[in-house]
């Protein structure tokens, strides 16, 4: 995806679940959660060894399906063969985009994604293209 696209997606998603979020202060996952609430997005985390919790003053979701509201993008902070699942679960809820993070790579994923008409971004990190290009309110 070029950064023309990135720029546009970024400015468009209003709720983003994070899936694969983590209550350790010291996991990528924590960092990039609260970096997105401070830029104004709504981040819903999900994680079933968390679900029923509140993490950074969010209610934690088992998964994709149990958020009761519209999710805009998927941000996935789990493995790349876990990918696959997750772009299923993201079609299954009507999401508009799938963004693997850093090292999360999938095409089959991301082809299964984009042929269902999400916009996919994989191997990179939102917190990091917010920055970069310039988009930080």
């Amino acid at each position: 995806m070029q950064d023309q696209e990135i720029i546009e997606l970024l400015q468009q998603v209003k709720t983003i679940a994070l899936v694969g979020a983590s209550d350790n202060p010291s996991r990528p996952s924590y960092g990039v959660m609260a970096y997105l609430l401070a830029q104004g997005y709504q981040v819903i985390p999900v994680s079933p060894k968390l679900a029923g919790q509140t993490l950074l003053g969010q209610p934690v979701y088992a998964t994709l399906a149990a958020i009761p509201q519209p999710v805009d993008m998927v941000d996935v902070f789990r493995n790349s063969e876990a990918a696959y699942g997750v772009a299923q679960e993201a079609i299954a809820i009507g999401a508009k985009a799938l963004w693997l993070q850093i090292g999360v790579i999938n095409d089959q994923a991301a082809e299964l994604a984009q042929q269902a008409g999400l916009r996919v971004v994989m191997d990179r990190c939102p917190k990091i293209d917010i920055s970069r290009l310039g988009l930080e309110r």
